[in-house]
This record gives structure tokens, sequence and C-alpha cells, in this order.
């Protein structure tokens, strides 16, 4: 079927209970998925030391954020075969079957034997449970990012890119703050290394229950369901020995010349908007293990702190793009970035008790993810409803995937702890110039996920 085919029918009326099943299943599918990833940033340390130990402890480091990396290299693929599923089958099966494969996954990282119990298989399996996690991971976004945006009214569509895209992140580290301060209570000291980080993934299974229990009753978006109204007539015509078009792979019709463009321009975004994340909000929990020595309580409650302020600038940075444009508030977020980031992370060293410790990270955390909070509506505006699950989710995972790299680059590139500060401060810096190309390249694209702009020639396939 061709992509344009999608506005030959009105958009089906949804009210409003479904609109907020809507916001809140992909707020939450999205907040799970990232509890989960965020797990393993909070044991870090203690992962590095019983699946990759070495004498050098930023090697061990690395290695954990290389395995965390891994898992993001595999979102791209989890995107193709589960944003095509969605495209063409519909968001609410793809969101169940992605969500609660990420939360099995992550309980069985609970049970993983260490290098000491099997030596150099233990590694491997962890490894190997990470590329099974990352295709999960990929297929949640294809889903989550895509059936809230799609349900809501066109004036609070930034503000839901926003709620889902950087607050539903900002709650899921928020859940993994709280249990992490939970297993470090049960688990005082040296038990935290034998039993506290296997319970803290065994907690994964919470999350596929609780998914599995919201999503089943879940509606599908007005637009998805407009376009699915479109197929069966078609198909209705087949019936009746009318001429209909070819329908269209959603993965082939997003590689035509049609649409790859549209693809790679996006990256500059997502890679710029992924890692200005990953560097902030992902490495600050364990910056403040390695380099500040914040205790266990203080940096738990300051990550809550940053988790609650990542939500409500999210939600803003979205709104805000509703009001002066999706491009501008990429180039003025952008701008604020590039001068602010590098500059709290040259003053975080210095912060000489918890409470200037504590606003600068809130600020950082805010600012990490308020730069792509706007990128999810941007993204669905990008693309027609045909392949739209398809285009989104690999637009933010592949961007997504190389800006989950960059903790470990600069993790291998630090020779001592005591560099970080100033690493992270160069790596932030460059990947706010990357973010702000972007910004001046990407065209406005407001108001045009109801009709969006797409070519009328026909996509073989």
């Amino acid at each position: 079927m061709s992509v344009a085919a999608q506005n030959s029918a009105a958009v089906p009326a949804i009210d409003q209970r479904q609109v907020m099943g809507a916001v809140f299943a992909s707020c939450l599918g999205w907040a799970l998925d990232l509890f989960d990833l965020f797990v393993l940033l909070y044991v870090a340390p203690v992962v590095g030391r019983l699946f990759f130990p070495s004498e050098h402890a930023m090697l061990s480091l690395a290695a954990v954020y290389a395995s965390f990396a891994v898992t993001l290299l595999m979102r791209p693929l989890g995107s193709a075969l589960f944003g095509s599923y969605a495209d063409r089958h519909g968001r609410k099966g793809a969101m169940i079957i992605a969500v609660v494969g990420v939360g099995v996954s992550t309980a069985l990282f609970g049970a993983l034997p260490t290098v000491h119990q099997i030596g150099l298989a233990a590694p491997v399996v962890f490894l190997l449970l990470r590329l099974v996690q990352g295709v999960f991971v990929g297929g949640v976004v294809a889903s989550t990012h895509t059936i809230g945006t799609e349900s809501v009214a066109p004036k609070y569509r930034g503000a839901v890119s926003g709620l889902i895209g950087g607050g539903g992140a900002g709650m899921g580290a928020l859940l993994a703050s709280l249990t992490y301060l939970l297993m470090s209570t049960l688990f005082p000291g040296h038990q935290f290394e034998v039993w506290g980080w296997r319970c803290m993934f065994f907690t994964g299974i919470i999350s596929s229950v609780l998914g599995l229990f919201v999503f089943n009753s879940l509606e599908e978006s007005p637009l998805w369901r407009k376009l699915a109204a479109d197929k069966a007539a078609k198909a209705a015509a087949q019936h009746r020995n009318a001429p209909v078009e070819i329908v269209r792979s959603p993965l082939r019709t997003l590689f035509s010349r049609d649409f790859r463009s549209i693809l790679f321009v996006n990256l500059l975004l997502t890679v710029g908007g992924g890692s200005g994340y990953y560097l902030t909000s992902g490495y600050l929990p364990t910056f403040l293990k390695v380099v500040s020595h914040t205790p266990n309580g203080a940096a738990a409650a300051i990550l809550m702190l940053c988790s609650i302020a990542v939500v409500i600038a999210s939600v803003a940075a979205g709104h805000l793009s509703t009001f002066i444009g999706r491009k501008r508030a990429f180039v003025w977020i952008g701008l604020i970035r590039l001068v602010a980031l590098p500059g709290i992370y040259l003053l975080l060293p210095t912060a000489n008790d918890i409470v200037t410790l504590g606003i600068y990270a809130v600020i950082l955390s805010a600012l990490g993810s308020a730069g792509y909070a706007p990128i999810l509506i941007f993204l669905n505006e990008r693309f027609p409803t045909a392949i739209r699950a398809t285009g989104t989710g690999l637009s933010w995972n592949i961007g997504f995937a190389i800006g989950g790299m960059m903790p470990t680059v600069v993790s291998l590139v630090a020779k001592e702890t005591s560099e970080l500060p100033l690493m992270l401060a160069i790596f932030v810096g460059a990947i706010s110039v990357i973010f702000l190309i972007g910004a001046f390249i990407v065209p406005e694209t407001r108001g045009k996920l109801d009709q969006p702009a797409v070519p009328q020639r026909e996509v073989t396939g």
C-alpha cells in the first residue's frame, strides 16, 4: 500500500480515557524499559569486579559500560523487527512482547554465575544475555514512542513527547534509585556484593508483570486504526477483483530513496541527544561513586532528585517546542547545553558539600534530558503512519546506540578517575556541537503528524 493512502479515511474517534491510557502506557513502558537498563548502571562497579575483574579499576568499569553499549547496538535490530510488526499489526502487541521480554531478561542477570564460579564463561554469558535484552529494548522504543503521541491532541504532543522520552526515562531512573536505596539498606556493606546486586536485577520480573497487566487493556492509536481501516477497505476491493496497490514492507520503504535521507539526517539529533543523556544521567551514578565518593544513601537521594528534575525539564522542553517550533527549541536548548554542560562537569569536583553537589547534579541531569525531549514528536512527524514505528524506532535507536558508547569511550580515554571530569566536559561539548548542527539542518515539522508531507512516488519493495 502507498504510504500516502493513510489519508483516505477519517481518523476514528477516541475518548479521553483512551488518550490517557495510551499516554500512561507509553510513559510506563519506557520507564520500565529504562529502569531495567539503569539497574546495571547503579551496580556497575560491583558487576565490573564480579564479571570483568581487572587490576586497573577503570578498565573493569569500561568493560561494564561496553556491555551496556552492546545492548544499545542491538536496539536497531529490535526496532526493525518490532517496528515492522507494530506498523503492520498494531503498537499494542509489539509493546507487550517487548516490555515483558526486557523485564524477564533483566531478572535473569541476577541468576548468572560470576567469574569466580565459572571462570571466563561468566562474561561471555553476561554479554550474550545483554544482546538478547537489546533486541527487546529496541522493540519497546518502536511501540512506546509512537502510540502516545499518535493519540493526543496536537497542542499536547510536545509535552507528551517530553513526558514519554525524558519523563519516562526520569521515572525509570527514579525507580532504579529507590530500588538501589532499598537494596543498599537491606544488604549493607559486603552483603550488597553478594546478594544486593542480584536482587536489583530480580526486580525486572516485577516490571514484566506490571507491563503485562497495564498494556493488555490498551487501545490502539486512532491514526493506526485509521490506517488499518484503509487496509481493510482495500482488501475488500481486492476481493471484488478491483485494482489495488501492493502492500509494501515498512522496513524497505524506510530505506528507499524517498526516506533514507530523512533517516540519516535525523541521526544528527538522536546521536547528540542520546550522547548527552548517557554522559549526564547515565554516567552520574558512577561519577558520584568513583569521583565524588558520595555515600550510598546521599547518592541515592541526589539521583532521585535528578530523576524528578529530568521529568519536569523534559515535559517543559517538549511543550516549549509546541509554542516556538521543534527546530527553534532544538537550537536554543543546544546553545545552552554547549556552554552549561562542560562547565558543570568542571565544577562538580569542586563541590565541598552534599547540597552543592546535588544542585550541580540536578542541573546537569535536567539539561542532559531537555535536549532530546522534543525529539520523539519530531521523529513521529517525519514519517507517515504506515512506517512511523519503524522510522521512529530506528532513528532513535541508532542514534542512542552511538550515544550509549560514549561512556565506554570516556572510561577508556580517562587513565585515572581524576581525569573523568575533564574528559566528560570535552565529550559533552563535542556532542553538543553535533546536536546543534542537526538542529540547524533539520526542517520544521510541527503540525505534520496528521498530514505528513510524504513523497507521492510509488515505492517498490
